[in-house]
């Protein structure tokens, strides 16, 4: 894991715990192994859009955007269909649950390349809350079928 902040306080807890901090974009996407995954964490916004232009530059064909910010659904849209005519896919990964997210459980809401998003599948299933976070939707027993029990979902296209 690699990972890169304009401040260099989060950089330096990465390292501490074992991860590549990168100094910039560019050694952000240079530390990564191809096929690349790069999750934004930026709020909606013309930094957001500056930024993610700024990190599709850098990446080639088979690689990932990841936003896992709070964008409109429509930029999302965009956006996923910007960077598929350059064959880099694009996932917007939402996060419901609202003031009690925390207490009941959230939920992964993945929209996008359905591929990228199956590559991706191990790591949305390790940031989602899991099982136990909340009680069990009634009548679902035994071994959990559905990842959106777990937490996660690919919710389909761009913007779903």
């Amino acid at each position: 894991m690699a990972g890169y902040n304009k401040s260099p306080e989060p950089v330096a807890t990465l390292v501490a715990d074992g991860g590549v901090g990168a100094g910039s974009l560019e050694e952000l996407v240079a530390a990564l192994e191809p096929p690349r995954a790069v999750w934004l964490m930026l709020p909606a916004g013309a930094i957001t859009e500056s930024l993610l232009h700024e990190v599709a530059g850098l990446l080639e064909p088979g690689d990932t955007i990841v936003d896992g910010g709070n964008t409109h659904y429509v930029d999302d849209i965009r956006r996923g269909a910007e960077l598929a005519e350059r064959e880099i896919a694009y996932l917007d990964c939402g996060t419901s649950g609202g003031v009690f997210g925390l207490e009941r459980g959230f939920c992964l809401m993945i929209g996008g390349d359905e591929g990228a998003f199956r590559r991706l599948e191990p790591i949305f299933a390790s940031l989602a809350p899991g099982l136990e976070a909340a009680p069990r939707t009634r009548g679902r027993e035994g071994q959990p079928q559905a990842p959106e029990e777990r937490g996660y979902l690919h919710c389909g296209g761009s913007g779903a």
